[in-house]
């Protein structure tokens, strides 16, 4: 699972990587500063291709990843 993290987090614009479920999925927290919503999805084929050509595994590894920006204000 280490790895799998570990390879997840070598992409540039990642903020963090976490292989849950058994190495099963790893979600992926992108910068949405520096990561597109289209550069989302196409960071996720870029996994997947790595995964599959770097790793040895069981099943299927589900990769998600997230993109996320918050905006908040406060009236007073």
């Amino acid at each position: 699972m280490q790895t799998l993290e570990t390879l997840a987090q070598s992409f540039d614009g990642v903020q963090n990587a976490y292989a849950i479920q058994a190495g099963r999925e790893v979600r992926v927290v992108v910068d949405p500063s520096s990561i597109s919503d289209e550069d989302a999805g196409n960071l996720s084929v870029r996994m997947r291709e790595r995964i599959e050509e770097e790793l040895d595994y069981p099943s299927s590894i589900r990769i998600i990843v997230i993109r996320e920006q918050r905006y908040v204000e406060t009236a007073k």
